[in-house]
């Protein structure tokens, strides 16, 4: 770990206009710099850089930090490590913290696991070209896949020798622990006794696909003994190579260390599992890790989409077709894990199938969780008996990538136009259908994208869109009070004159919505603790000076938030805005004011990204003092604006409170409970007015 002292360092040295500079043309405009995005394509520049406020902030693609972020993003390093990267460049000599017995150990394994895989890696990759098995096994099959010279090492591919225990002794030889051979799930470790073999590591891992069956290794143990004529060498050691013949395709983590492997057998036994995968090991969770991820994420960010495909050899044969964004998940079913894999680098992912409907239909649950992230996911099936593999080989890579461009369709009407086909004539199967893609549209975190799809399913289907709005409320109502273990509503309608559109909504969407609306007054309060929390305000104390005049007193803007808030016991809905209102609650109690510098260096990336975000802005108000025309600065009427977002708040918390009395009202409680509900709703209402009053508003009834 970097101590703070280096790490402070580090930010002091570190201009965000010198790191940025080494990646962009900067030009200067006003008292910032422009440039084109690095993070995204465009030909008007809309990327800045603010040196007097440390930060970069790109108003096209939304992307923004300070200087370490910058790098993180570009180098898609981890924090520790661009901090490092920053430190070699401004020759800042940084000092690790002492850790720990229990965390040195922990990291002391982690590392041997990395560099016992690292060595494996390299040891099957020279068995490809310097022993004559892996020559013409290995090889020839890798070559006879059509495999390029540049791809096979780009991947780092490799062939293990049949002989069960070559790899074992020969890193034992080359000094390795065996103890770490075998966590890193490179070896087998079994005991004999008796004649029958038992394999520890088989046992530990039954039922895992990844794993072959223990009864091969039982028979083949067996049949050593009782053959004099077969080598006894497997059964004298103690421990066999998990992928004894086998190609090997190394998996690589996000920053390009090797962590696992892939094996495929070249044995036409069928009681042989074709692919075997390492087993889970300290450095190697594969709900967390999708194969080809480290060779493809550049290319994810630069063309905003993920291309998902099943198996090695089909990221490979994209790769070698000049399409690189694409990754597998390993035959596995995809995971949450997985997708926020992908999510960190792009928001579009495009799922590549071959043509067994089968197998797509079994597939859907993981799509569904991709829509539950809020990703926008679209869908390429292949023609019968093909795969991104044999594809790919069937035509030249510009054809191949035209293909994938023109016949990508969006999951949802894919979904609509696959099922239709089982539905036929039959009314109760259509009506399933329908349930089936509403329950994947009611996924959809975004309110525009659920209703443009089911205008879509509607057109599809031929089914009004109100019957399939009224569906996918009840689902997402039903959703929604699971959450909230609460009694689901009955739907009402609301028609939108404005759009001649028929909209269900249930009365707890409809809190939700005043509850979302409030998220821009608490926006606002954010923006102005960070970028005027330190400026000073004059308000009016209690009682009167010597003149008879109200005394003033001259008080923080953050710290006259803070007593609004406080005095009505307001809290933020939004976690991360509440974050930083407690950041400033607790410097206050020592009289300090923390100023967005503070948060845009701070520990949390979530609080550093929503600072650039609440402090830049691409406009910069020209000098009109010198033709004499002055212009109002919020700065200049900060005590009004803080007023203004404030009461803006109260406002919407007070609509919330007057929907949850009138919603109680309509359950017709006991009498007493009506009279105290609706001398209570007076009360809200008599204030909401007053507040309304303040900020200018009109109330029509």
């Amino acid at each position: 770990m970097i101590n703070k002292l280096d790490i402070d360092k580090i930010f002091e040295a570190a201009r965000v206009e010198e790191v940025v500079g080494d990646y962009v043309t900067l030009k200067k405009r006003g008292v910032n710099l422009i440039g084109l995005c690095p993070f995204h394509d465009e030909k008007t520049p809309s990327f800045y850089v603010s040196p007097i406020k440390g930060i970069y902030k790109c108003f096209g693609c939304g992307k923004g930090g300070h200087a370490i972020n910058f790098v993180m993003e570009k180098e898609m390093l981890s924090y520790p490590d661009a901090l490092r990267q920053l430190a070699k460049k401004y020759n800042i000599e940084i000092a690790e913290e002492q850790q720990s017995p229990e965390d040195l150990q922990i990291q002391n394994t982690r590392e041997s696991l990395f560099l016992v895989s690292a060595f494996a890696q390299k040891c099957f990759s020279e068995n490809l070209y310097q022993t004559d098995e892996g020559k013409s096994i290995g090889y020839g099959y890798l070559k006879e896949r059509g495999f390029r010279e540049d791809i096979i090492q780009k991947f780092q591919l490799g062939y293990s020798l049949t002989n069960r225990s070559a790899f074992t002794e020969f890193a034992i030889k080359a000094g390795y622990k065996t103890e770490y051979i075998v966590k890193a799930g490179l070896t087998i470790e079994y005991t004999s006794q008796s004649g029958n073999t038992k394999s520890i590591i088989e046992k530990e891992e039954e039922g895992n696909q990844s794993d072959e069956k223990f009864a091969e290794v039982e028979k083949n143990t067996n049949a050593t003994q009782n053959n004099p004529s077969l080598p006894l060498k497997p059964l004298a050691s103690s421990y066999l190579d998990r992928f004894w013949g086998r190609v090997l395709f190394p998996i690589h983590n996000v920053t390009g260390r090797v962590i696992a492997f892939g094996g495929r057998s070249l044995r036409t036994d069928k009681k042989t599992a074709k692919y075997i995968n390492s087993p889970e090991t300290d450095i190697y969770h594969k709900s967390e890790i999708l194969y080809g991820i480290f060779f493809a994420k550049k290319e994810i960010v630069s063309q905003d989409n993920c291309f998902l495909v099943e198996g090695y050899t089909d990221v490979i044969s994209m790769h070698q077709s000049g399409i690189e964004n694409v990754v597998a998940s390993s035959g596995t079913s995809l995971t949450v894990g997985q997708i926020k894999l992908i999510r960190r680098f792009s928001k579009n992912i495009t799922i590549l199938y071959d043509g067994d409907s089968a197998g797509i239909k079994a597939s859907f649950r993981g799509i569904d969780l991709i829509l539950e992230e809020g990703m926008n996911v679209k869908v390429l099936l292949f023609p019968d008996g093909e795969d991104p593999d044999s594809y790919s080989k069937r035509m030249s890579n510009d054809e191949f990538k035209s293909f994938i461009k023109n016949n990508s369709k969006d999951f949802i009407s894919f979904k609509t136009n696959l099922l239709m086909g089982d539905v036929q004539n039959n009314p109760i199967r259509k009506a399933e259908l329908i349930k089936e893609i509403v329950l994947s549209i009611a996924l959809i975190p975004e309110a525009i994208y659920r209703s443009v799809y089911v205008k879509e399913c509607s057109r599809i289907l031929d089914i009004e869109e109100h019957i399939l709005l009224n569906e996918l409320n009840k689902l997402r109502s039903k959703k929604f009070n699971e959450k909230n273990t609460a009694p689901s509503p009955s739907p009402s309608v609301i028609l939108n004159k404005d759009e001649n559109v028929l909209e269900q909504q249930t009365s707890e969407e409809k809190k939700q919505l005043l509850d979302a609306s409030g998220e821009h007054q608490e926006r606002d309060i954010i923006r102005l603790l960070l970028n005027y929390g330190k400026n000073i305000v004059i308000v009016e104390g209690e009682g009167l000076d010597e003149d008879g005049q109200p005394i003033s007193i001259n008080i923080s803007l953050a710290a006259l938030i803070i007593h609004e808030l406080q005095h009505d016991n307001i809290l933020f809905e939004n976690l991360l805005y509440q974050n930083i209102y407690n950041e400033f609650v607790t410097h206050l109690v020592d009289d300090k004011v923390p100023d967005y510098n503070f948060f845009i260096s701070h520990k949390s990336t979530e609080i550093s990204y929503l600072t650039v975000d609440l402090i830049s802005s691409p406009y910069i108000l020209s000098n009109w003092k010198k033709n004499s025309i002055f212009t109002t600065m919020e700065e200049d009427i900060l005590k009004k604006s803080m007023y203004n977002a404030v009461y803006a708040l109260k406002n919407r918390r007070l609509e919330v409170m007057i929907h949850d009395i009138q919603k109680r009202l309509k359950e017709n409680p006991p009498e007493e409970e009506t009279m105290t509900l609706l001398q209570t709703q007076q009360g809200l209402l008599e204030t909401k007015k007053t507040l309304n009053a303040f900020l200018g508003r009109v109330i029509v009834k």
